[in-house]
């Protein structure tokens, strides 16, 4: 029997620091609802406006998988590992934080706010050496379809984590319709609606709604505007 969680826009956490303006889809800082600290492997997602200038000061993190997917303006990363890069719309980056890494990122821009998700999932594997990618995606990829931008395995479309996990975005014209086959057994799959609006499986969806779906092969996805929006698929165990 096919199992589903609504999460509606209004209904999630709310951090307003002035510098920093979140929305918290999961558990998080002095957010929390024991309804909802996770979707399987999924443990946060965040939607973040970083004011012009602002930023997060260096903080550690440890046995994780941090997936930053901007979404408008620039953001600077710094890190332990010596890496130093501006991530901007169209990209992806990922750390694999393991045995700890500090990091900072700033919005470097003076004059607009950086709008990223933020979107940490459990590893399946830890302690490792941590790591850092970043990937440029060609938007135009996910124009009316499924554009893979994670994966588990090194040599797949996107970025990698350890982790069972697929990402996928898609930017779909009114009327325009897609399956999604889960791709391991025992996943699930939580949509975030970026804009518009989507029904899957009957559901239908605004914008930044989230909603989870499990114990299914497969979940129909329907662009009822012009719509974008990202399919995480996690274990759920």
């Amino acid at each position: 029997m096919t199992k589903t969680i609504l999460h509606q826009a209004e209904t999630r956490g709310d951090a307003d620091h002035g510098w920093l303006h979140s929305r918290h889809t999961f558990s998080f800082a002095n957010y929390y609802d024991p309804q909802r600290v996770q979707f399987g492997m999924l443990r946060v997602l965040n939607d973040d406006i970083v004011a012009p200038g602002e930023g997060f000061g260096t903080h550690p993190h440890d046995n994780m998988e941090i997936i930053s997917i901007p979404l408008e303006g620039d953001l600077e990363h710094k890190d332990s590992m010596g890496n130093i890069s501006l991530i901007r719309h169209g990209d992806v980056q990922v750390m694999s934080a393991g045995t700890g890494i500090t990091h900072s990122e700033y919005n470097k821009n003076g004059d607009v706010p950086v709008k990223f998700l933020q979107i940490w999932v459990f590893p399946n594997k830890k302690n490792v050496t941590p790591r850092y990618d970043q990937i440029t995606l060609n938007i135009a990829d996910r124009h009316n379809k499924l554009q893979q931008i994670l994966s588990p395995n090194p040599d797949d479309a996107g970025v990698w984590i350890y982790q069972n996990a697929w990402f996928h975005l898609g930017k779909f014209d009114k009327g325009m319709s897609a399956d999604y086959h889960i791709k391991a057994k025992g996943n699930g799959v939580y949509a975030f609606i970026l804009s518009g609006e989507v029904t899957i499986d009957n559901q239908h969806l605004n914008s930044r709604d989230g909603f989870g779906i499990w114990d299914t092969d497969m979940i129909i996805i329907k662009a009822d505007s012009d719509a974008e929006f990202l399919l995480m698929e996690v274990p759920m165990k």
